[in-house]
């Protein structure tokens, strides 16, 4: 126990195949500078570009509706954008129905002495908390076809496909 609480620590959870996964990043570098990827990232329209899940993105205020599709699944998220930082980072938070679900960014840092950019995509999964995670959770599964036990993983794969083809939009090799 920690001093001053009165409650025992919950062992650590094993590392399993279906331990939840909470947090997820991947990284590519591309072409250009960090200046010149920003816009290209966060113009929030290309992003059915590269994303193999977004079909579709609707601008409204200091966010956007994106519309998402896997298969026969298909559901829209609402998303607001909340770091908007020229040059080095770009992320936004997704509800779904008013439940949060998770944030998703673009970290930039220069590469190969300025010229190149090593462009890191994370995702920090929000639900966490009693009956609004469980109700998030299954919104998931139904919407999306993946539980939640399954989703970083999921995302992942997303990830390098996104990366992959945002380097080809910045004229690097797919």
């Amino acid at each position: 126990m920690k001093p001053g609480n009165h409650h025992p620590e919950p062992a650590p959870e094993p590392a399993t195949s279906t331990t939840r996964v909470w947090e997820i990043e991947e990284s590519l570098t591309v072409p250009l500078a960090p200046e010149a990827v920003y816009p290209i990232v966060a113009d929030v329209r290309r992003m059915k570009d590269w994303s193999p899940e977004v079909f579709a993105i609707r601008p409204r205020g200091r966010g956007f509706v994106g519309f998402n599709r896997r298969g026969p699944w298909v559901w829209f998220t609402v998303c607001r954008i909340v770091t908007a930082d020229p040059g080095r980072e770009f992320a936004f938070d997704v509800t779904s129905f008013g439940l949060p679900i998770a944030r998703w960014g673009y970290r930039l840092a220069p590469a190969e002495g300025g010229a190149a950019t090593l462009v890191t995509e994370y995702w920090i999964d929000h639900r966490r908390d009693g009956w609004r995670r469980r109700v998030a959770e299954i919104l998931g599964l139904v919407f999306t076809g993946t539980p939640a036990a399954r989703r970083a993983e999921r995302n992942r794969q997303g990830m390098r496909t996104t990366l992959r083809r945002l380097r080809a939009a910045c004229g690097g090799a797919p």
